[in-house]
């Protein structure tokens, strides 16, 4: 799939297996929108939404950090809102696990 230029909206970004597919979508060129709850460091466990964004814009991809839960109406809203200004669209939904 071609996703130079195309831009994913990612829920749960932020660690794990959701920052590993975020990251491997910004080496092929993707815009990342992040949608996650992680907007200070835990004390065990590394990674905020910020310090994805800058990895995602590392690997030499685009990305916008949206601090909020899936599970809110108001900030799926909020996202999509910011990813059509920032981007102009989204073209891909990619839902993280969660906990």
């Amino acid at each position: 799939m071609r996703l130079a230029d195309r831009t994913m909206l990612m829920s749960g970004g932020s660690r794990g297996i959701g920052l590993a597919i975020a990251l491997a979508a910004a080496r092929r060129g993707a815009n990342v929108v992040l949608l996650a709850k992680t907007d200070q460091p835990h004390p065990r466990l590394p990674g905020t939404i910020h310090t994805a964004a800058a990895q995602i814009e590392e690997a030499g991809g685009k990305a916008l950090a949206v601090v909020g839960d899936v599970r809110d109406e108001t900030s799926v809203a909020n996202a999509v809102t910011r990813a059509v200004e920032q981007f102009g669209g989204i073209d891909i939904v990619r839902l993280g696990a969660g906990r």
